[in-house]
């Protein structure tokens, strides 16, 4: 049977960093995984990723590590019974825990991604010429 692994010190200090949280804990089981940031202003955050479903969950600090756990356990179960999460289970678990999309998962815009965007490209053109 499979278990929880924790693979947080897999990342650098540097990866565990991301804009302004992080990264306290990153856990996998088979094709699930759950990670959790913490945020010194605003609300901790909850990434969690089973197969097609991915998405995060904002919660309080004070209840961060007992909310991580209890997705934990449901992405689990369902992962033990189903193999693959059901469009049922995607709809409950994402209206129980208020699912988001991140907003940077296809594209980030923040100044230095930009920067280096525009740095790339420069480049690109460079060579064509």
């Amino acid at each position: 049977m499979s278990e929880w692994v924790d693979v947080t010190e897999s990342f650098s200090e540097k990866a565990r960093h991301y804009k302004n949280l992080y990264m306290e804990i990153n856990e996998v089981y088979d094709i699930l995984e759950v990670s959790l940031f913490s945020c010194l202003e605003g609300p901790f955050e909850i990434y969690f990723s089973y197969d097609i479903f991915y998405g995060i969950i904002y919660v309080e600090a004070a209840t961060a590590h007992e909310k991580r756990n209890e997705i934990k356990k449901e992405l689990e179960m369902e992962y033990l019974k189903n193999k693959q999460p059901t469009s049922d289970f995607i709809n409950d678990f994402a209206k129980k825990y208020d699912v988001r999309m991140p907003a940077d998962i296809f594209f980030d815009l923040t100044l230095e991604n930009l920067l280096d965007i525009t740095s790339r490209q420069r480049a690109f053109t460079e060579t064509d010429v």
